[in-house]
């Protein structure tokens, strides 16, 4: 089997050596991600659910990249720097996993950088959508 990696070409991927997403086999694991945009600049600043839905797109486009979709992610792991924030970043969650239904943790934690609100991370079998 041969490992498969994709990047997005963020400052922090370059420099700390990681890739977005790597696929192994039939499973894709997608990188904690923040709504970091292609020059670095924070993208939805200030807004919780506009970090979310970003970091989404950025996860689904890895998940893609490499063959899968966002159907066959089977499990998120949300990170929320303030618990004020954790509805909107939950109903983004909701509105763009309706009818998937991954497996989901949301903590409380203290992320790097202060203008971050959310990060996501995500694990995807390739295929599982087909189970729908």
């Amino acid at each position: 089997m041969k490992k498969q990696s994709v990047t997005t070409g963020t400052i922090w991927e370059q420099r700390y050596s990681y890739s977005r997403a790597v696929r192994y086999g039939d499973r894709i694991l997608v990188s904690g991600t923040t709504a970091t945009g292609p020059a670095g600049e924070i993208m939805g600043q200030g807004d919780p659910a506009k970090q979310a839905h970003y970091i989404i797109d950025k996860i689904e486009r890895a998940v893609g990249d490499l063959g899968g979709c966002l159907a066959d992610v089977v499990r998120t792991r949300i990170y929320v720097a303030d618990l004020q924030h954790w509805e909107p970043i939950a109903t983004a969650h909701g509105e763009r996993f309706a009818g998937i239904n991954p497996a989901n943790t949301l903590v409380k934690a203290k992320l790097i950088g202060d203008d971050y609100l959310v990060e996501i991370e995500a694990e995807a079998i390739i295929g599982a959508g087909n189970a729908l």
